[in-house]
């Protein structure tokens, strides 16, 4: 069992998240879950999921069950308002236990600040924390093109030791629905996190 730190923010690619949070805890694995008020937002355009108004472990635990066809989820789900400065999670003190953090989907404003050294909200100063502590952090960016200020910041993040996953489908593999899609952007990242998975055939694998 390991914890890892999942955020939600508000760029397009709710499901890659959804879908990262139900394998983890599907494994046995525990999520310390952050969204900022963007997140909430795309998470409703784009799920008809609506937090806000209920409980949000509550309410994203129902989801995941129907949206997992009812696959037991192992982990725990503890979810801490990203404007939660004095949290926990704001202190590097507290990541002996957390193994990485993962931004998924990432917004270029977060990813800019997070490159900036600067934290404006809990999701930014955890990020920050998981680099100066030396754990893994991997970001999902889905922005299309990207301009230099962008790039130069995933350049930044990437020389400080973060992992700059963008959301892109392969199409070897042959993907025949939106969650194949889907499936293969979370594996890449669960290979980034050493997680074994079965979520997309491997290149030149003896399934293809």
């Amino acid at each position: 069992m390991s914890i890892y730190i999942v955020a939600f923010t508000g760029a397009s690619g709710a499901p890659y998240g959804i879908r990262l949070i139900t394998e983890l805890l599907k494994r046995g694995d525990d999520i310390e879950l952050l969204i900022s008020p963007s997140g909430f937002l795309i998470l409703k355009e784009e799920l008809g999921l609506d937090l806000l108004k209920d409980n949000v472990e509550k309410g994203l635990l129902a989801y995941l069950k129907s949206a997992s066809k009812k696959a037991a989820l192992k982990g725990r789900l503890n979810y801490t308002p990203s404007n939660d400065i004095g949290a926990r999670l704001a202190s590097g003190g507290a990541f002996g236990a957390v193994k990485a953090m993962i931004i998924c989907p990432c917004s270029m404003g977060t990813l800019g600040r997070v490159a900036g050294g600067i934290s404006g909200n809990l999701i930014e100063r955890a990020a920050d924390c998981v680099l100066k502590e030396n754990r893994p952090l991997v970001l999902v960016p889905r922005e299309t093109p990207f301009n230099a200020i962008h790039l130069e910041n995933m350049l930044r993040l990437s020389r400080a030791g973060a992992v700059i996953l963008p959301a892109m489908p392969a199409f070897y593999t042959k993907p025949v629905t939106v969650d194949d899609m889907v499936d293969f952007v979370v594996g890449k990242a669960l290979d980034v996190l050493k997680v074994e998975h079965s979520l997309y055939k491997r290149w030149k694998s003896e399934e293809n």
